[in-house]
């Protein structure tokens, strides 16, 4: 069994790892488990780009002003790539890592692979069974990708209003706890802090710790927090630490805190988990994404109004629109490979209509739906409707008769 944990850009050689102490019931002894690091991505030859910051993913700002200067930044990123590239960059794609997982699959001397993939994974797996439809045997791909949509700016549109949704649960949750995190006692309160931060940030940004926190970077920051339910107590202590250092205190930043923001604002050549410049370069190689930084604006003041903190974020301009044009077409899912979707319907990440394109592309698929959670991830979660799913496919390869609604524990 083969297996990919996303990001595009994710580090997948301990896999096998992280997956049997996540999910330890799972009957992963059936299998031999295969980690691999895909093409640019760590100990295969990375991606290297010279970038001055971690990643490329933040909001446009507060105004025209503050959006042009993020234009200003994605085109350099960008530049950087194509300019340390030494003719490897049009080859780290998905059809290519597709082809790679197939190598290896001959280098095993197995006639079909089993795959479980993740986010980003599951497209990469779609693709494989796409690519290879002889080749595929039992796959589990959680947290999907509809590849529809995959690459195009929609795709990353579709987050906005889940991530909305999510912060309005973790603003409930705080409320509720108004004594210990002092944020205000309704959603409204805690959701006004937040909007103030990010505005005081435009105006000047907020120094934590030895970081400058601005408009452009403080939804990135909230956009960690939220992906997961049992992480608010994180989210929130966060919040009130910026809250903290927007007042004017000298506020240290916890240790998760700390780490995501060096993560962001940062350069460094710690691609343990995820490489943001290899991400780029898989998602900018599979599809070709609008050129005009008009059309980027347009959509994230479209959106201000019921997006207000993810809005410019998820509909900014991103380094895509500033690469060459891929050199292989997108491929067209569309099949009747026999694989096992899982989908959380409060997945901020992988919204829930993404998993139900997948089914909808893979005919002979069945859906796994778990229902009002916030997790991206659906196999980290307790629940026994999700895992006897899982457990007899791997087991004997029987998927459910149909289509299957489950809660968490």
């Amino acid at each position: 069994m083969l297996s990919n944990p996303g990001g595009p850009g994710g580090r997948g050689l301990d896999l096998p790892v992280r997956l049997s102490r996540a999910a330890p019931s799972y009957p992963w002894g059936l299998y031999d488990l295969i980690g691999m690091d895909p093409r640019g991505v760590g100990r295969s030859t990375p991606v290297d780009c010279g970038w001055p910051i971690g990643d490329s993913f933040q909001s446009a700002g507060a105004d025209l002003a503050r959006f042009g200067e993020s234009v200003a930044t994605q085109a350099d990123l960008a530049a950087r790539c194509l300019a340390a590239d030494n003719g490897m960059l049009p080859h780290i794609t998905t059809r290519n890592t597709a082809r790679d997982i197939d190598l290896i699959r001959t280098l095993l001397g197995e006639d079909r692979i089993n795959y479980f993939g993740m986010s980003y994974g599951t497209y990469l797996g779609a693709v494989f069974t796409q690519m290879f439809p002889d080749r595929t045997d039992r796959m589990v791909l959680d947290s999907a990708v509809d590849p529809a949509r995959y690459g195009s700016d929609v795709m990353i549109q579709d987050q906005g209003a889940p991530l909305e949704e999510a912060l309005d649960a973790l603003a409930d949750w705080t409320a509720a706890r108004a004594d210990q995190y002092r944020l205000g006692t309704t959603r409204s309160d805690v959701r006004a802090v937040v909007s103030g931060l990010i505005e005081q940030a435009a105006r000047q940004p907020i120094r934590v710790g030895g970081y400058d926190v601005d408009d452009h970077w403080l939804p990135s920051v909230l956009f960690g927090y939220v992906q997961d339910s049992r992480h608010f107590e994180d989210a929130a202590n966060a919040i009130r630490q910026l809250a903290d250092a927007a007042a004017g205190q000298l506020a240290e930043p916890s240790a998760d805190l700390a780490q995501m923001l060096s993560g962001l604002l940062t350069a460094t050549t710690d691609d343990a988990i995820a490489s943001a410049e290899s991400s780029t370069a898989v998602v900018c190689g599979d599809v070709s994404a609008p050129r005009d930084p008009a059309w980027y604006w347009r959509n994230v003041e479209a959106r201000r109004a019921d997006q207000p903190v993810f809005g410019p974020l998820v509909n900014n301009i991103s380094p895509c629109a500033f690469w060459p044009a891929p050199v292989e077409p997108r491929v067209e899912v569309h099949n009747a490979a026999p694989v096992l979707i899982l989908q959380a319907t409060g997945d901020p990440i992988a919204a829930y209509q993404e998993g139900v394109g997948l089914h909808r592309a893979m005919t002979a698929s069945r859906l796994v739906t778990l229902q009002d959670v916030i997790v991206h991830g659906v196999f980290t979660v307790p629940s026994s409707c999700v895992s006897q799913a899982v457990d007899t496919y791997l087991r004997d390869g029987s998927l459910p008769a149909a289509d299957l609604t489950c809660h968490a524990e």
